[in-house]
């Protein structure tokens, strides 16, 4: 294992031109996954990549569901900023399929958005457990 040393200091690093490209996500089925997260955000699912099945988030971003059976699949945490003018539809897709969406991450308001940074947001778990967040407004950070 390399050592901290070995890397240039956090001022030396170029501040500009990393853009995240893609993500993989683990699913236990990846259509089923894929779909779902395209059918509550609104989006489609690609053409298969290989083992990956991409979602095109439409800002340069996919996400590539990969299949994984052998073992179990550990909850990530996925947020999407989304149009205030589309958040009303995507709840009513949520709760059209009979999932439960909360107003903080940690599950405790179910059936209730929260208002953060002047916006509206909303928490779901996607087929696999993976903490899926809406909002209309970036988080502001200090």
């Amino acid at each position: 294992m390399s050592s901290p040393q070995q890397y240039p200091h956090a001022s030396e690093l170029p501040t500009a031109g990393a853009q995240l490209n893609h993500a993989a996500v683990y699913a236990s089925d990846r259509h089923l996954s894929a779909e779902f997260l395209a059918a509550i955000l609104g989006l489609k699912v690609g053409a298969p990549f290989g083992p990956f099945l991409p979602v095109d988030l439409g800002n340069g971003v996919t996400l590539d569901y990969y299949e994984k059976r052998d073992e179990p699949i550990q909850s990530q945490h996925y947020a999407f900023l989304v149009p205030d003018e589309q958040f009303d539809a995507m709840i009513a897709r949520l709760e059209a399929v009979g999932v439960t969406y909360y107003a903080d991450p940690s599950h405790t308001q179910a059936g209730q958005t929260n208002s953060l940074f002047g916006g509206r947001g909303a928490y779901f778990e996607d087929p696999d457990g993976h903490n899926m967040e809406i909002m209309t407004r970036p988080y502001i950070r200090p």
